[in-house]
């Protein structure tokens, strides 16, 4: 199966059926069906072939949706971009990816037109209104979506399908490979898990440029439920009245979103009561904010789980775990496996850390022309036949095989002779009430090795000092994993998909030294 008959189906099942509400649009799955359809005809007509790559640069906009499956549609493979990436990181996406076309909208076409006067690839350029794509021949939106006819199916569902290119923390972005059937499985696990159906309402403020934003589009459209398109959560007030009005059934959230719910005062449980669930992924999200959620949202199911790009999703806990084991990120997916290896690659035993290991169909094909990072990142498994995901990720297990995330290889910080998974540090700060944000990093030192330093962001009105922070980690925490300093600032910086960085936050704090000198 293709991706692009998740569309296909749903508009011959429900073609009045609303789709998608986004921008002041109510658009239904017949109309996303044949703008796409009219979109696919265009980009083919325009010359783009079987397995060209098209970028779309645009916000969570209708047309960001029609663009990813009328790509689908004409054999092409789509490669989303946050509308926040610069010209020459957009560039040297174009020109890895060797992108044919790009489609973005009026507001974005600058710097789209400066990266692609760096990419010679690029033929042609679709774009929601009036502005040129700097010296490309430019297809207005309206137009490309008017009445074209579908093209005759093009693959097979291993093509590839899209490109995600991760941020990565250090030299550039990898474009991550995954083909129809990668997609498939992993919105097909997905679904079964969440027991998602036509009559879910979903919204999304993620960006589509990260999957876990994308692959609210594509499940959508795969069960016939109506998807509601934001374009952020600057404003959680006025997101939650969006739920109210629309009768919300499904809201994914990653940590910060979380973290500024829990803040509202003016929430009390049950003011939501079209919840269904709330799903976290991107990062853990602390068991105290959990049991806060929990008691906000009572008819609510919430569902933590566990996912990196390359696989998409990896494993999830099952709700009637979470008094049990508030601290797991669960089991494996359906139709998946994980386990824990050592450093050899043999299976560790229970409480043992070491890395998580994934099996699955929707496990990518590698990284777009990069062998070296393909290999590091996939490796033989336990089967002559297969290549399996080596996550990066330091995991453990319990003694029943619910998985627990210990933090990132690169990010243990060693310190005292002791190795400090950061994770565990800042799981124990979020139970201290009033503090909204934290981040643990190491700050080299002469004789630790490396110094535990809490960077922390407050709650308004909170009066808590770095005192209060240590005596907590002291009564909680093993001696050497108890930060020695302790900092509060405004916020902490956080990727593009609104996860805290502790890269960042340890670069700012670099950089605050130097000034000081």
């Amino acid at each position: 199966m293709r991706v692009e008959r998740f569309l296909r189906d749903s508009a011959r099942r429900f073609p009045a059926k609303e789709a998608l509400v986004a921008g002041g649009r109510r658009l239904t799955f017949a109309e996303v069906d044949a703008m796409s359809d009219s979109l696919a005809a265009t980009l083919v007509a325009r010359g783009a072939g079987r397995g060209d790559r098209v970028i779309i640069f645009m916000d969570n906009c209708w047309e960001a949706v029609v663009a990813v499956f009328a790509t689908l549609k004409a054999g092409c493979v789509f490669s989303p971009i946050n509308p926040t990436t610069k010209a020459d990181k957009l560039a040297y996406v174009i020109n890895n990816c060797r992108a044919v076309a790009v489609v973005t909208q009026d507001r974005l076409a600058p710097v789209a037109a400066a990266a692609a006067a760096q990419a010679p690839s690029v033929r042609f350029a679709v774009a929601t209104g009036d502005a040129d794509v700097g010296a490309l021949p430019t297809t207005r939106f309206p137009a490309a979506i008017a009445g074209g006819t579908a093209p005759a199916t093009r693959g097979i569902s291993i093509d590839l399908a899209m490109l995600v290119y991760t941020s990565g923390s250090t030299g550039q972005p990898k474009g991550v490979m995954m083909t129809h059937q990668n997609i498939v499985a992993a919105a097909t696990s997905i679904t079964t898990y969440l027991e998602n159906t036509p009559d879910d309402i979903i919204l999304n403020v993620l960006p589509i440029s990260f999957d876990y934003g994308l692959y609210q589009v594509l499940m959508a459209a795969k069960i016939g439920a109506t998807l509601v398109l934001e374009k952020s959560f600057a404003f959680p007030a006025a997101i939650l009245d969006r739920v109210r009005a629309e009768k919300v059934t499904g809201l994914p959230l990653v940590p910060t979103m979380a973290a500024m719910i829990l803040q509202m005062k003016d929430l009390v449980p049950g003011d939501l009561p079209s919840l269904r669930y709330l799903t976290n992924t991107a990062a853990a999200l602390p068991p105290a904010h959990i049991l806060r959620l929990r008691e906000l949202f009572p008819h609510a199911t919430v569902f933590s789980m566990y996912g990196l790009t390359e696989c998409k999703r990896c494993t999830y806990l099952p709700p009637a775990e979470l008094d049990r084991r508030p601290g797991s990120v669960g089991i494996a997916i359906p139709d998946t496996e994980a386990y824990v290896v050592d450093d050899a690659g043999n299976r560790t035993a229970p409480g043992v850390i070491g890395e998580l290991v994934i099996r699955g169909p929707h496990v990518m094909k590698g990284y777009w022309e990069n062998p070296e990072a393909t290999d590091r990142a996939l490796k033989p498994g336990p089967f002559a036949w297969e290549k399996v995901l080596y996550t990066g990720d330091l995991f453990r297990t319990d003694a029943e095989g619910f998985l627990y995330f210990v933090g990132r290889k690169d990010d243990i910080i060693k310190s005292r002779g002791e190795k400090v998974a950061p994770k565990e540090v800042e799981a124990v700060l979020y139970t201290l009430p009033g503090i909204r944000e934290a981040a643990v990093i190491g700050i080299p030192d002469p004789i630790l090795g490396a110094a535990l330093k809490a960077v922390i962001a407050l709650e308004p009105g909170s009066a808590m000092s770095a005192q209060d922070v240590i005596r907590h980690c002291a009564k909680n925490l093993e001696s050497f994993m108890v930060p020695g300093m302790v900092e509060f600032r405004a916020e902490l910086p956080k990727t593009d998909t609104g996860k805290i960085s502790r890269r960042l936050v340890a670069e700012e704090d670099a950089a605050r030294l130097v000034a000081a000198e």
